[in-house]
């Protein structure tokens, strides 16, 4: 299979990952103290959606839980398998992850509104991870579930 295939572009594939995606570990979630900023906000959405959200903070080491969920400091450190990363970092902050998050191997890595990493998102696709870049996670599933 073409690693391309998984870079999701189009409407039908974005909501057939959200269809099939139930566990989300947020890197770079910030916690309540920042509830105007998309990295908190975003991530309580989804959990009022019904999606389990597993904290991995990148900054705040006093914060032990967010969204009433234990934080993890690294994704290799979150017992069981993920469907997706739901990243908050700036592009150029991501290529530090790469190796965490490709050992954890989730089904999915999703690059927030805003956010493009062309060379991290082609290393998880060949690695057959699907990838969506540059979109809210949050808006998408309004727009298409």
């Amino acid at each position: 299979m073409d690693w391309r295939a998984n870079i999701l572009t189009t409407d039908q594939e974005v909501a057939e990952l959200l269809k099939d995606t139930k566990r989300i570990a947020v890197l770079g979630i910030k916690p309540e103290s920042h509830a105007a900023q998309p990295a908190f906000y975003v991530s309580k959405y989804m959990a009022g959606a019904g999606y389990e959200i597993i904290p991995v903070p990148v900054y705040y080491p006093e914060v032990t839980e967010i969204l009433g969920r234990p934080v993890y400091r690294n994704l290799t450190d979150i017992p069981g398998e993920l469907d997706m990363v739901n990243v908050f970092r700036r592009p150029g902050d991501i290529n530090k992850h790469v190796v965490e998050i490709l050992a954890k191997k989730p089904a999915s890595v999703w690059f927030q509104l805003g956010i493009r990493n062309d060379e991290a998102a082609e290393m998880f696709a060949r690695a057959g991870i699907k990838v969506v870049q540059d979109l809210c996670l949050m808006v998408e599933h309004r727009t298409l579930l």
